[in-house]
């Protein structure tokens, strides 16, 4: 699961690592968590960008999940290409089955592309990958370090603004 951290705010003189949430990231990291826990999509390892947006994100997810998830803080997912990325999640310890990065983009958006090579939303996917949005790719390997580009299926992509519309 690659979620991006949701809408940041821009306080002047504070750093891009420091950025909190803006009011709009507090009301959509709760939708897509709620999303998460209606679905059953819950991780067994949380990979979380050291970046404060990330990690508020993160929070604001952990509260409708059910407690005692593995999380860790990721360096190597803050500034970084997908294939940076992908580098992380192939070093996953095998007994990880459900994993979930909270990151960014144009990381995320250009991991989820490259790994998702069918499923139904792609095209949405190709449109744009907003703050808050959630990718669900399943693949067929054995373990993470077995995760080639373009063998994922995309199996679900949930945006804010889409968990509004159909309510």
């Amino acid at each position: 699961m690659l979620l991006r951290h949701a809408k940041s705010a821009w306080p002047e003189g504070v750093a891009d690592h420091r950025r909190p949430l803006a009011g709009r990231g507090r009301k959509a990291a709760p939708a897509i968590a709620a999303y998460m826990a209606e679905h059953g999509l819950v991780p067994d390892l949380a990979l979380v960008s050291t970046a404060r947006r990330a990690q508020e994100t993160w929070e604001l997810v952990a509260e409708a999940l059910p407690r005692g998830i593995d999380v860790r803080d990721a360096v190597g997912i803050y500034e970084v290409s997908a294939k940076a990325i992908l580098g992380v999640i192939r070093g996953v310890e095998p007994s990880i089955h459900n994993l979930l990065l909270v990151g960014h983009n144009p990381g995320m958006a250009e991991l989820a592309l490259m790994l998702a090579g069918e499923g139904e939303a792609l095209a949405r996917l190709h449109e744009k990958f907003p703050t808050a949005a959630l990718a669900v790719i399943d693949f067929d390997a054995g373990q993470w370090s077995e995760i080639e580009p373009g063998r994922g299926r995309l199996v679900q992509f949930v945006t804010p603004r889409r968990l509004e519309r159909e309510q």
